[in-house]
Formats: structure tokens, C-alpha cells, sequence
């Protein structure tokens, strides 16, 4: 009887928990989840279980190893090298965005998300190469069937948001299979704000595939020697209009850490 009890006080703790990092999603209109590690704890929290091991194409977090793939295989020597414009690009996937086309370096690219500098060195890379990078890595399901180089953002593809962490740990304290210099160059490319008290290093992605809005924005921050690391998804049907969805990615993500005390 008292088993029970414990387990049922404990039970709605987490609910409640659960259901209180849920109120920033329902904020936005979008469904989703938020998944974060306490590297100097070693504790896992979340907003949402069962969609924290839930896997999906990883759209353009995916820069994030592919950056360290591309580096480490020698398709491009380092941020600064330019990759050239083809020429074209398919608008209907990916969307109208003439500012991003033109040659460009890597760091921009980054930056910018770029998509078309990316698949440019995945044709270089090679599918077989990655697999190997992938599986070394323990990076997704490495469905890397589809016809396209673009393996990221269609296709079969999917990483979990608990996986996504995993990566990032491994990026972090340098585990994952890829020289120091590597590293150096993608997390200095990956800070997107560096303030006295904390380094926040993160990558957005999105998705348009199946009809489905898949959105991302994963990292870690760096504060005080310790680290906290992210994983916010967030999806809806293309059908339902909702302007705010790129921007509730972050939103989202900042208002849960900063309740959390993780983020000044």
C-alpha cells in the first residue's frame, strides 16, 4: 500500500512537471517537446517522454555532424573555404531564398542554413562514407535510402531528441570520432550568443517533408563550468497556419531554460 502511494505521489510529481514545460508549446498553438540534459547532474529532463525517443528527419541540425563529416573526410579544408553556387535550386522543397544564393563559405552557410552548400558536399561525401561517420557516431537510424543527397530534410532518416543530446554531449567533450581541430572550427561556428555568464552554441533546422512542419533547435550551454544541453521539436500539419512557428522554436526553448535556471 505505501509502494503505491510513493509511486502514485511520484507519478503526478512528473505529470505536473511534465505538464508545466508543456505550457510554453500550448503558448505557441504547436505540439512538441522539450528534451534537456544536466551534464553536471547527469540528469534528464522532459517535457514530453515518449516524444523525446520518438525519432524524425533531423533537417538542418543535421549541419551539425555533417559539418565534422565534411571536415574530417577533407571535402572542404576548413570554414572559411568557398563553395561555389550550382546555379539553381529546388525552390518548391526548400523555398525562395535569394539571399543565399551565391557562393558562399562554410561559416556562412552555418549561419545562414543554407541547405544548397551542404548537399553539395553530401554529393562529394558519398552515402557510404556517411554511413560509416553514422554508425561510428551512433547517429540515427542511418536510412540513407532515398534517391537524393539530401538525406537530412526527406527521406527515411531520423534522429530522436534523446539522440540529438547524445550528439551534442559527444561534441562537446570531443568523444565522437573526429579530430580536435574539427571540433575547434564547428563550435566556434555553432555559438550563436556569447554574453559574461554563459555560451549558448545551437543549431535550428526545419523541414517541409510529407506535409509536415518538423522544426528543431538544438545546443548547449555553457555556464559557470557547467553544461546544459537541448533538444526542442516542434510540428505541425502545413495545413494549419501559424506564422510564429520558426520563431517558437527558440521561444520556446529560452522560456523553459530560463525557468529552469539554465539560461541568465
Amino acid at each position: 500500500m505505501m509502494m503505491s502511494l510513493f509511486c502514485s505521489v511520484l507519478l503526478n510529481k512528473v505529470a505536473t512537471a511534465q505538464d508545466d514545460l508543456g505550457r510554453a508549446f500550448r503558448d505557441c498553438q504547436l505540439k512538441g517537446s522539450i528534451t534537456i540534459y544536466d551534464n553536471d547532474a547527469a540528469a534528464w529532463i522532459s517535457s514530453d517522454i515518449d516524444d523525446s525517443h520518438t525519432p524524425t528527419l533531423p533537417a538542418s541540425t543535421f549541419k551539425i555532424i555533417n559539418t565534422l563529416i565534411a571536415l574530417e573526410t577533407g571535402v572542404i579544408a576548413d570554414e572559411n573555404e568557398i563553395v561555389k553556387w550550382p546555379g539553381s535550386t529546388d525552390t518548391t522543397k526548400y523555398g525562395y531564398r535569394p539571399d543565399i544564393y551565391h557562393d558562399m563559405s562554410l561559416r556562412e552557410a552555418f549561419k545562414l542554413s543554407a541547405g544548397w552548400v551542404y548537399v553539395e558536399l553530401a554529393k562529394k561525401i558519398g552515402k557510404e562514407r556517411y554511413k560509416q561517420f553514422l554508425d561510428a557516431c551512433r547517429y540515427g537510424n542511418v536510412d540513407l535510402s532515398i534517391d537524393d543527397p539530401d538525406f537530412w530534410n526527406q527521406g527515411n532518416f531520423a534522429i530522436s531528441p534523446v539522440n540529438q543530446i547524445k550528439i551534442l554531449k559527444g561534441v562537446y567533450d570531443e568523444s565522437l570520432p573526429f579530430k580536435k581541430e574539427s571540433f575547434s572550427i564547428l563550435k566556434n561556428m555553432m555559438i550563436e550568443e556569447q554574453q559574461e555568464e554563459y555560451t549558448l552554441r545551437a543549431k535550428t533546422g526545419w523541414t517541409r517533408y510529407g506535409g509536415v512542419d518538423t522544426g528543431w533547435w538544438v545546443g548547449y550551454i555553457e555556464k559557470k563550468g557547467k553544461a546544459f544541453f537541448f533538444a526542442t521539436r516542434v510540428i505541425k500539419d502545413r495545413a494549419i497556419k501559424n506564422t510564429n512557428f520558426g520563431s517558437c522554436r527558440k521561444e520556446i526553448t529560452k522560456t523553459i531554460l530560463k525557468r529552469l535556471n539554465m539560461l541568465d
